[in-house]
Order: C-alpha cells, then structure tokens, then sequence
C-alpha cells in the first residue's frame, strides 16, 4: 500500500498536485538555487529520516506538531508561520512528498520562490530530498511539475528522464508523471501513465480530461 495515500483524502490533495499546474507562479529568478551553495548540510537535530519507512512515532512526533492538515492544506501555521513549520517536516523528513508539494504550492500563492519564514527557497528543498534520497522518485516526479511550473522545460525533461518508468506501482505516483509527461507535450506517455494510474484505482479525471481534449485517449 502507498504510504502517500492520506494525500488523496486531503481537501488539498484530491486533485493531487494538479493545482501546482493550474495557475502561474512567479519565477523572480531562473537561475538554479541548486548552484548557489545555500541550500544547507542535511545533518539536523531530529533526524533526517526516509519518509517512506520511518516509524509511526517518528511521524506522529514531527507531523503532530508541525504538518497537521491545517498546515498541509495551507489554512494556517501551526507552530509559528506556514514555511516554518513545513520547513521544520521537510528537515526531519527531506523526502516528505506532500510537504514538498505544500511548500511548492505556498510559494505560488505568496507570488514567491521563497515562502515568509522558510529558511530557503522552494528548489532547495527538492535539491535537500534528491541528495537524502536520490532513489525516491517521489521528489523527482514534484519537482519536474516544479520546474515546468517555472518555465524551465530543459531541466524538467532531464529530471523526468531520470524517473524509472517500470516496475511503479504507486498509483498516485503514476497519475502524477501522467501530469508532468502531459504539461512538458509528452502526451503518448502520458496517456499511458494515466491509463496505468486509472487501472490501479485513481478516480480523479482531471488528466484523463486533459488528454481528451487534446485528442490523446484512446480506449
């Protein structure tokens, strides 16, 4: 079972992340924040653990605190300011795919690509979770939608490329490279994706939408 499901039941999530898609985000600076040496050592006083196998305690303990639904929905902080506290689950969990997406979709909303009280820019976040754990593709497939959110298409296909495309059994992982292969023109693959997504269980129609209008859905 993925351990990403809650993300579905969420008021935020039940489109997935297909919002971070939906509307423009302000890209003050192109430039990588990857390069720019800022985005911090790993080394944290809780942690850091993989998300995809820490323990109930350890999640209780970080999300309890700091990323209840109050938080992830983007309602109100928590603990202190919004960033703060998706900062604080994104140090103790670098590889946390809804805080990522939580924290990519606060920046839009600010207008920003650093979110009030974060302590880096939205991009080093995915830069902090591919070193913790490049073998996730959760942050990959995040922050390809990301990237092509920001007008960097270059970068997004090269990040895509490097996502494993068999043996995925992530339902909502799958819907979610459907989305990233439909907004970088990739549309046969992402028919494919959905289709995959759709047969593992996935009910939202928004990508299956998307590929109809554009005549790429083939039944």
């Amino acid at each position: 079972m993925s351990r990403v499901g809650p993300w579905v039941g969420r008021a935020a999530g039940a489109a997935l992340v297909s919002t971070l898609l939906t509307t423009n985000v302000v890209a003050q600076n192109t430039d990588s924040a990857l390069t720019s040496g800022l985005c911090g050592s790993l080394r944290n006083h809780y942690g850091p653990f993989d998300y995809r196998n820490a323990t109930a305690e350890q999640r209780q303990l970080v999300e309890g605190a700091h990323f209840p639904p109050m938080v992830e929905t983007l309602r109100k902080g928590h603990r202190g300011y919004l960033a703060g506290d998706i900062d604080y689950t994104l140090r103790a969990f670098p590889n946390h795919p809804r805080a990522l997406s939580a924290m990519a979709r606060l920046a839009k909303r600010e207008g920003t690509l650093q979110p009030h009280g974060a302590r880096f820019p939205v991009e080093c976040y995915f830069d902090r979770a591919l070193r913790f754990r490049p073998d996730d593709p959760w942050p990959r497939v995040l922050y390809v939608i990301f990237l092509t959110e920001i007008k960097r298409p270059a970068e997004a296909k090269m990040h895509l490329a490097r996502i494993p495309d068999n043996d995925l059994t992530d339902a909502q992982l799958i819907y979610n490279l459907g989305l990233a292969n439909f907004h970088l023109g990739e549309f046969a693959r992402s028919e494919r994706y959905a289709k995959q997504a759709y047969g593992l269980g996935i009910t939202f129609p928004g990508l299956r939408n998307m590929l109809q209008a554009r005549g790429h859905w083939n039944d």
